[in-house]
C-alpha cells in the first residue's frame, strides 16, 4: 500500500444559486472518469467535490425566497433532486464532499486569512470599483467588456466599502513564470489569455473582504468583515484535507498537491489568485490546473437567466446514466467548447453504443451460445504466436504481425490493435484527453465488428467438423477484444462496462488494469452469460418530441407563478372616465358562435326590458352553460361592432393576467343580489 502512487483530484465546488444543468454535470463526470482511471491503475485516489455556499448573491437569493441563507443552500444541496442527489444519480465516485458552511472549513479559512495577514500580505484599505454580483468578481474599468462583466456579460455595479486587500501584485512575476515556463496550466491556450489579459496590464491587489453583506466567514480579528468568497472557495482544496483544522489529517500524507479540474470561466481565479495565496502561505502549488471548455446551447453558454439550461435529471432518466456520461466525454474535446444538442446525444447513443458496442457484444455472446452452447471448447484461446505478437506491440517493440494460417491476417490486425490499446489509452488519459481515450477504444470496437464480417462465422458454422476450431478461435478473439475494451471503458460507463465483462464471462483476475495489457488473459474455455440488450436503439422522432415537450413544460414551470400586466402611465381625466356606463347584467342565455373558437354570444338582461347581445372572446376559459344565470359587469354605451357577422353591443369586464406563461381571463362576476341594470361606480 505504501508504494502506491497517490492521486488527488478536485472539481470546482458548485455555487448553489442557479439551476443545475448539464454543464455542471459535464465537469464533474469528466473528473470522475479521470479519478476512476487512476483507481483502475491501482493508485490511491482522493476525489473531492462540494458546494461553495457563501456570498452576496446567496444572501440576496435567500432574502427573495423569504428564508435564511443556510436554509436556501440546504434546499439546493441536500433537498431531493439537489446537488447530492444528482451526483448520486450520475454515479459520481467522490471520496469527500465539502460544504463551505462546514464548521471545520470556517475554522480553516479564518486561520488562512490571519496567516496571510500576519505575514504582511493582507492590509486594510477602501475598495472602489466595479463588482459583478453573479460571478462574485471585482473588475477595473479597463477590464470590462462593453461596460459589463467580461466573464458572464451581465451588468456590473459600482462598489465602495472598507475592505482588506491581498498583495496579489507582489506575486505577479512568480505567477507569470509559473504560467509561461511550466505546464502548470493547461490547455496551453489558457496561458496566453491569463498573461496577456491580467498580468501584463498590471496585476492589481485583490479585495479579499466585504462589509456590505454578512453571509460569509467572518474575519476573526475584525468581525464586521467577511472573507471574499473566492478566498473561501479556493481554499477548500486544502481545508478538505485538514489544513488549518482538526477534522482531517490528510494534508501531510502525500495527497497535496493535487490536480484542479475547472471550467474556463474560473481559470483566472485558479491560475493566478490561488497559486499566489499558496505562495503567501508557503504551501506547495497544485500539480496541474486544467481549464475545460463549456457546453454551448444554440451557440451560447447555458444559463438559467437565458432560459437555455438542459436538465441532466431528465436526460439521465430518459436515456440512462451511462449513456449520458458516455456522450459528454465521447463527443466534446475536453479542453474546448462543444455544442450540445439532443440530436447529437441520440445519434451518439444509437451509433456508438447501440450499433457498435452493443451490437458487437450481442452478436458475439449470441454466436457463442448458438454454436457452442455458451462455452468455448478446449484449444480456443490465444496461441503462443499471438501472445508474442501482442507482447511486442504492447511493449512498443518491432513486430511484423506474421501469423500463419487461414484468416490469420485478420487475427493479427485485430490482436495488434487491441494489444496496443492500453498504451494509447493511457497516454490520452494522462494528458487529460478522455475524448481521445474513447476514440482509441472505438477503433478496436470498429475493427472487431469488421472482423466478424471478414470471418463470416455463420459460414464457418455450416461445417463444424472442418471449421469448428477456427470458429471457436474467432469467437475467442472477439471476446478478448471486448474484454480489453470493457476494462478501459470502466471509468466512463462503470455499470455498463461491468455488465459487458459479466456477459463475456470475464473473471476478476482478467478484469484488471494489468490484464488489459496482456492479450490472452481470458480463459480459453470461457462461458458466456447472455443478458439484456445493453443499449437499445432510440426512436429518434419519438425521443425528440418527448424532449421538446419536457423542455416546454420546464420553461413554463420556470416562469413566474403569476404575472400582472403593468399599470398604464397615461392618465385619464375624471370626466372622461365618467362617460363609460358600467352596468350589472344578468346572463339569460349563452351560446358558442359558429365557426369561432374564441367567441361566446351572450343574451343579457340589462334592466331596460330589452335583451342586449354582447359577444366576448372567452370561450377558451368558460363553458356557456356555466355562465347562465350569473350577474356580470358590462360597459353598455360602446358603439356597436360586428364580430363574425353578428352585432355586439357593449363589452363584458374581465381580469387578465399571465400564469405559467399562459394568458388567463376571469369574468368579473357580481353578487346575484345586485339587480340587472344597477349602475357601477
Amino acid at each position: 500500500m505504501e508504494n502506491k502512487r497517490r492521486f488527488y483530484i478536485t472539481t470546482p465546488i458548485y455555487y448553489p444559486s442557479d439551476k443545475l444543468h448539464i454543464g455542471h454535470t459535464y465537469c464533474t463526470v469528466a473528473t470522475d472518469a479521470i479519478a476512476r482511471y487512476h483507481r483502475l491503475k491501482g493508485e490511491e485516489v482522493m476525489f473531492l467535490t462540494g458546494t461553495d455556499e457563501h456570498g452576496q448573491k446567496i444572501e440576496d437569493k435567500a432574502r427573495e425566497a423569504g428564508v435564511t441563507p443556510q436554509q436556501y443552500v440546504d434546499s439546493i444541496v441536500t433537498a431531493p433532486r439537489g446537488v447530492l442527489d444528482l451526483w448520486k444519480l450520475m454515479n459520481i465516485s467522490n471520496d469527500r464532499f465539502i460544504r463551505t458552511t462546514d464548521d471545520y472549513h470556517v475554522k480553516s479559512i479564518q486561520y488562512i486569512f490571519r496567516k496571510m495577514y500576519d505575514n504582511g500580505d493582507i492590509y486594510k484599505g477602501t475598495y472602489k470599483g466595479k463588482y459583478c454580483k453573479p460571478c462574485e468578481s471585482f473588475w477595473t474599468e479597463s477590464q470590462l467588456k462593453d461596460g459589463c462583466c467580461p466573464d458572464c456579460g451581465r451588468p456590473v455595479t459600482d462598489a465602495e466599502e472598507e475592505a482588506y486587500f491581498f498583495r496579489l501584485s507582489k506575486y505577479a512575476d512568480k505567477i507569470q513564470h509559473l504560467l509561461e515556463d511550466t505546464d502548470f496550466l493547461e490547455p496551453r491556450s489558457r496561458v496566453n489569455e491569463m498573461v496577456n489579459n491580467f498580468i501584463k496590464p498590471g496585476l492589481e491587489d485583490l479585495c479579499v473582504s466585504r462589509t456590505s453583506f454578512t453571509w460569509g466567514i467572518p474575519v476573526d480579528f475584525d468581525p464586521k468583515h467577511v472573507v471574499y468568497v473566492w478566498v473561501d472557495a479556493l481554499s477548500n482544496y486544502i481545508t478538505a484535507l485538514g489544513y488549518g483544522n482538526d477534522k482531517y489529517d490528510d494534508y501531510d500524507k502525500g495527497w497535496w498537491p493535487g490536480v484542479n479540474i475547472v471550467g474556463k470561466e474560473i481559470v483566472r481565479f485558479h491560475s493566478i489568485i490561488w497559486p499566489a495565496m499558496l505562495m503567501s502561505l508557503g504551501e506547495p502549488l497544485p500539480k496541474k490546473v486544467f481549464g475545460h471548455g463549456w457546453l454551448l446551447l444554440d451557440g451560447g453558454k447555458m444559463s438559467k437567466s437565458k432560459g437555455n439550461v438542459v436538465d441532466p435529471y431528465l436526460l439521465a432518466e430518459m436515456f440512462g446514466v451511462d449513456a449520458l456520461r458516455f456522450f459528454l466525454l465521447r463527443t466534446f474535446p475536453f479542453g474546448s467548447d462543444g455544442n450540445f444538442s439532443n440530436e447529437a446525444l441520440i445519434q451518439t447513443i444509437n451509433v456508438d453504443l447501440a450499433n457498435d458496442l452493443g451490437n458487437l457484444l450481442s452478436r458475439t455472446v449470441s454466436m457463442v451460445g448458438k454454436y457452442f452452447g455458451g462455452q468455448l471448447p478446449e484449444g480456443s484461446g490465444a496461441t503462443e504466436a499471438e501472445r508474442a505478437l501482442a507482447a511486442a506491440v504492447a511493449g512498443d517493440e518491432a513486430a511484423d504481425g506474421a501469423l500463419h494460417g487461414e484468416g490469420c491476417q485478420f487475427d493479427g490486425e485485430l490482436i495488434g490493435l487491441t494489444a496496443g490499446l492500453r498504451n494509447r489509452y493511457e497516454d490520452a488519459m494522462e494528458h487529460y484527453a478522455p475524448h481521445n481515450a474513447l476514440a482509441e477504444i472505438f477503433k478496436v470496437i470498429d475493427r472487431a465488428n469488421k472482423y466478424i464480417d471478414e470471418n463470416a462465422p455463420w459460414v464457418l458454422a455450416k461445417d463444424m467438423e472442418a471449421n469448428g476450431s477456427r470458429l471457436a478461435h474467432v469467437m475467442y478473439n472477439l471476446l478478448e477484444s471486448l474484454r480489453v475494451c470493457a476494462i478501459l471503458l470502466t471509468p466512463f460507463i462503470p455499470q455498463s462496462a461491468a455488465e459487458v465483462l459479466r456477459q463475456i464471462g470475464a473473471c476478476e483476475a482478467c478484469s484488471t488494469w494489468d490484464s488489459a495489457g496482456t492479450w490472452g488473459s481470458l480463459p480459453g474455455t470461457v462461458t458466456v452469460r447472455r443478458g439484456d440488450n445493453l443499449f437499445p436503439r432510440i426512436d429518434v422522432d419519438k425521443a425528440l418530441k418527448e424532449l421538446e415537450e419536457a423542455a416546454a413544460a420546464a420553461k413554463k414551470a420556470a416562469l413566474p407563478e403569476l404575472e400582472i400586466e403593468p399599470q398604464l402611465e397615461e392618465k385619464v381625466d375624471f370626466d372622461t372616465f365618467c362617460k363609460s356606463d358600467f352596468r350589472a347584467v344578468k346572463v339569460k342565455d349563452c351560446q358558442p358562435v359558429k365557426k369561432s373558437e374564441k367567441l361566446l354570444k351572450f343574451t343579457l338582461d340589462d334592466g331596460t326590458g330589452v335583451d342586449r347581445q354582447i359577444l366576448s372572446g372567452i370561450a377558451r376559459w368558460y363553458k356557456p352553460e356555466e355562465l347562465i344565470g350569473k350577474t356580470l359587469m358590462a360597459i353598455v354605451n360602446l358603439p356597436p361592432r360586428k364580430m363574425m357577422g353578428q352585432e355586439s353591443n357593449g363589452m363584458l369586464i374581465s381580469a387578465v393576467h399571465t400564469e405559467k406563461g399562459e394568458e388567463c381571463l376571469n369574468l368579473l362576476i357580481l353578487d346575484d343580489k345586485i339587480p340587472a341594470g344597477a349602475k357601477m361606480c
